[in-house]
């Protein structure tokens, strides 16, 4: 997965630098681990992966450069699925997702990100990159259902993709319970039927199903 702009120290080149990177994320995800957000400095990241702080300063500048680096290439183990309808998509992915968010580390990221957000502006940036970014990126999925039909004209990529999304975060970080494959599959469900019936299209235009293509394109499905 790769985006026109990384964030700091996000390169990807091989060799030794690939392993320093990777060294370096490693012990941030095992800082995150065992102290969270709170405890989590450049100092200890050095420390505990091997390389040098004047390092790590240098190529990722603050703990929420590398923080952010880390949630990304995190969120690339969940793939974007093209199934062939929006409909499959969507359940492919709300599915990938809850997967992802049953390995305990990964909630326990998600929530000392979030819980730092509330506290430091910078912090609250990293959160707002990491998901706009993948709303960049997931979008394809509606940009492609729109052109094959299925949905109102003008349906906005990133709101069908976080009326995806709210369930999983209302569940995690609200509700403070587990995530299965229900949720994902009454989630995906949800979304489809608001993005056909026009919910996300501009307000005043685009938001007739009708009977054409977008009425058709699915049927029953």
């Amino acid at each position: 997965m790769s985006t026109a702009q990384h964030p700091p120290g996000a390169s990807r080149p091989g060799g030794r630098t690939a392993r320093t990177r990777q060294a370096v994320l490693d012990a941030v995800f095992e800082e995150l681990g065992e102290g969270g957000y709170a405890a989590l400095t450049m100092e200890r990241i050095a420390q505990r992966s091997g390389v040098h702080v004047a390092t790590v300063y240098r190529r990722w500048r603050t703990p929420e450069g590398l923080v952010c680096e880390l949630m990304a290439d995190l969120s690339a183990e969940i793939p974007l699925p093209d199934t062939g309808t929006l409909r499959g998509d969507l359940r492919a992915l709300g599915r990938s997702i809850a997967a992802f968010y049953t390995e305990p580390r990964y909630c326990g990221l998600l929530d000392a990100v979030v819980s730092a957000a509330a506290r430091r502006p910078e912090a609250a940036d990293v959160l707002r990159q990491f998901f706009d970014q993948r709303l960049r990126l997931a979008g394809s999925m509606v940009t492609r259902a729109a052109e094959r039909g299925e949905l109102p004209a003008g349906a906005e990529p990133d709101e069908v993709l976080a009326a995806l999304g709210a369930p999983f975060y209302y569940r995690l970080l609200i509700a403070r319970r587990p995530v299965d494959l229900r949720l994902a599959d009454c989630a995906a469900e949800a979304a489809w039927a608001a993005a056909r019936a026009g919910a996300f299209a501009p307000a005043g235009g685009g938001g007739d199903t009708g009977t054409g293509s977008a009425g058709n394109a699915e049927g029953g499905r």
